[in-house]
């Protein structure tokens, strides 16, 4: 599991100085002020703080305008696998989920991993059907408790085949 990790994304500009408004997808401002550099040392992060809204504005080295603000409007902020800290048992980083086959527990390949959702619950796995069906739906959701999906690795993710099902 190399691929690295997104924390935030540039939503847009703050201000005329350069700022940029994050939406964070870590755990919280903490979790990326703990980092000083982004995208292989491309972006560097000078201040951080908390918008009262769930997301950050941030001070980037490279951004001295709000021109430059807006012109990086879109872009992530991932950091090297290894500069994360170790996970506990059961968890897990988005990035490591994204791409992973699915199959059932009886091995019937059901899809890919497209998406991690959470509306409040529970975190919910989304999948794109394999092959892609003609009519019906092109994905399902799968919530992320023992009961559904049974385990993963770096190869797969395995749900249980109730869930699979239209």
């Amino acid at each position: 599991m190399t691929k690295p990790v997104t924390l935030a994304a540039i939503a847009g500009a703050h201000g005329v100085a350069g700022e940029v408004r994050l939406k964070l997808f870590g755990e919280g401002v903490a979790a990326l002020a703990a980092h000083k550099t982004f995208n292989d040392g491309a972006l560097t992060l000078l201040k951080v703080r908390e918008d009262g809204k769930g997301g950050a504005i941030a001070r980037l080295a490279e951004s001295t305008s709000r021109a430059d603000a807006e012109r990086l409007r879109g872009t992530v902020l991932s950091v090297p696998r290894e500069a994360l800290p170790p996970l506990g048992e059961g968890e897990f980083y988005h990035a490591d989920l994204i791409g992973l086959p699915v199959v059932t527990d009886t091995g019937e390949a059901v899809g890919t991993v497209m998406a991690i959702e959470n509306f409040g619950a529970t975190d919910l796995v989304e999948i794109v059907r394999d092959p892609v069906p003609e009519k019906g739906p092109k994905t399902f959701m799968v919530p992320m408790i023992p009961t559904a999906v049974l385990g993963w690795d770096e190869a797969r993710m395995v749900i249980a085949a109730g869930f699979a099902e239209d």
